[in-house]
């Protein structure tokens, strides 16, 4: 089953991880079609600064919720290296579990803030405001979904992927 579930949520990061990667290059185009049209065109696009806006947050959040999986966020590792073994376990365990609980915590009221901006609209460009807002509830139920997976390898006495790597101690 920890198979299974790793091999979707291995695929599911690397998605997050190129759907990010593209929406910072199209997020630079923008920004340069912008910067083009202001100094060189004397005619700014009206849509650009918002396109490139909403842009950042989907590829920030899907990083985020990737930067959970294969344990990339910055922390402190001072306390953990100090502890035997099993209390090792036990605080990579307890910082999973808040990661999950901050993933639902994402999900609920950033479904919630989806929802009452949907009805509103991006004047220059036409679409809900609440687009703006998906990438909250997306990457939060991604980012609880990958903390079940690094909980179940703690818990199987595995190594999860947040063990720390010598190179950047």
């Amino acid at each position: 089953m920890l198979d299974g579930l790793k091999r979707v949520n291995r695929a599911a990061s690397a998605a997050l991880l190129h759907a990010g990667a593209a929406g910072l290059i199209v997020m630079t185009a923008v920004i340069g079609w912008q910067v083009f049209g202001r100094f060189v065109l004397n005619d700014s696009p009206s849509w650009a600064e918002q396109l490139a806006l909403i842009l950042m947050i989907w590829y920030v959040f899907f990083a985020a919720a990737a930067g959970v999986r294969e344990g990339f966020h910055i922390r402190i590792v001072a306390v953990q290296t100090a502890l035997p073994s099993a209390g090792r376990r036990l605080l990579r365990l307890a910082a999973h579990v808040i990661v999950g609980l901050s993933g639902i915590a994402l999900l609920v009221w950033g479904g919630e803030l989806v929802a009452r901006t949907w009805s509103h609209v991006i004047p220059t460009l036409g679409l809900p405001r609440g687009v703006a807002y998906l990438p909250l509830p997306l990457s939060g139920a991604l980012m609880a979904f990958f903390a079940v997976e690094l909980i179940l390898e703690d818990g199987m006495g595995e190594d999860s992927a947040d063990v720390e790597d010598g190179q950047w101690s």
